[in-house]
């Protein structure tokens, strides 16, 4: 089974050599990496030249890891695709244990690993919203990013079917183009942690960016409106957007952003219009 790493990077000289050299590791053999530099500054280009010349190397300028994984995914060989981000590592055994569990798993396309988080040098237990599981697993996606794009193998036919990464979203996009494809696909679960998330860095778009559920509210908003979700998954998704507008509607009044509570709290309002008078 071919499958081809997609690696984007944007200034992670100091962890990208982990990331990669947990590639070579692979006790099933990658057909390639494919290393996509997002218009880093720190050198990238010359550490891939210098210790990893048979990886394939894309430059752009910044446009952000969405626009990123794209590049490395148009430019992809193989049938399957893995995700890696650059600060973070795969265990030796993870490939070939997704590829055991989908030749076990007919029909399925997506696969998942459980993880181990390293948050400022020290394991951490994850907390039970990140539970994660195999199947039908769309309800289980709406409240945050349950699959982490590090452990995500994916059938290429996924991106033609439900469309890549959104591009203008800058954070949580992973959590939309899951909703996207778990709306309509079962998903395979690897249960014994095959990747190792490291955390706690200050360039984490989680540390860039407020208030991350107004960008999961935008991937909801599209999903609803897509008119592809079946009644019960409709109305799942319109809870949970109401229930963040809420929480974002009250966060802001806290602050004194009159404006910024007063739109999230309209949001919220029309959903909850929509729920009582499903189309």
């Amino acid at each position: 089974m071919d499958i081809s790493v997609i690696i984007p990077v944007f200034d992670r000289r100091a962890t990208l050599p982990r990331a990669i050299d947990s590639v070579l590791a692979q006790h099933h053999p990658a057909r390639e990496i494919i290393v996509v530099d997002d218009g880093s500054t720190d050198g990238v280009e010359s550490l891939i030249s210098s210790r990893y010349p048979d990886c394939i190397f894309i430059q752009q300028s910044n446009h952000g890891v969405s626009h990123a994984r794209n590049r490395g995914i148009e430019a992809a060989r193989s049938d399957w695709i893995a995700l890696l981000d650059s600060d973070d590592e795969w265990l030796p055994g993870k490939l070939a244990a997704q590829v055991a569990k989908i030749q076990r798993s007919p029909g399925v396309l997506f696969c998942h690993t459980e993880e181990i988080w390293i948050r400022n040098g020290k394991r951490v237990n994850a907390m039970k919203k990140h539970a994660k599981a195999g199947g039908h697993i769309f309800r289980r996606c709406l409240p945050l990013c349950v699959i982490s794009p590090s452990s995500a193998l994916l059938h290429r036919s996924l991106f033609d079917r439900y469309g890549l990464f959104d591009e203008s979203l800058p954070a949580c996009e992973d959590y939309d183009l899951w909703l996207r494809i778990c709306a309509h696909e079962p998903v395979a679960f690897v249960e014994t942690p095959q990747i190792i998330k490291y955390g706690g860095h200050a360039d984490q778009l989680s540390r860039r960016h407020w208030g991350m559920d107004r960008f999961r509210i935008q991937a909801l908003e599209k999903i609803i409106v897509s008119g592809q979700l079946h009644e019960g998954d409709r109305q799942a998704a319109i809870q949970t957007l109401i229930d963040k507008a809420a929480i974002l509607a009250q966060g802001a009044r806290k602050r004194g952003k009159q404006q910024r509570a007063e739109y999230y709290s309209a949001l919220q309002h029309h959903y909850a219009i929509q729920q009582t008078n499903p189309s």
